[in-house]
């Protein structure tokens, strides 16, 4: 295997390891892995071209849509819901 697909899976479980922290641990790791993560893709696609880093863009967007979804919302001025302890209804 590739050197990028390597530091791909690495990350991929790096992240799954993040995911299962409680909340409050998650920033400072979580923000680490969104930063390096356009570094990854593009060095996925230096090595092996446009089709399998976009694969790659698609499998990282999926990951962290709801931290995107919601960093994309403050950014344009939209109002932000946050979740509620719990997970209960409003």
């Amino acid at each position: 295997m590739s050197a990028s697909l390597t530091i791909a899976a690495i990350w991929a479980i790096l992240a799954t390891i993040v995911a299962l922290l409680p909340m409050r641990f998650q920033f400072i790791p979580g923000f680490a892995l969104l930063a390096a993560a356009p570094f990854i893709v593009g060095f996925i696609g230096y090595q092996h071209g446009f089709w399998i880093a976009g694969l790659g863009l698609l499998a990282f967007l999926s990951m962290f849509r709801r931290p995107l979804y919601f960093m994309g919302r403050k950014a344009l001025g939209y109002p932000v819901d946050f979740p509620r302890p719990g997970g209960g209804a409003k």
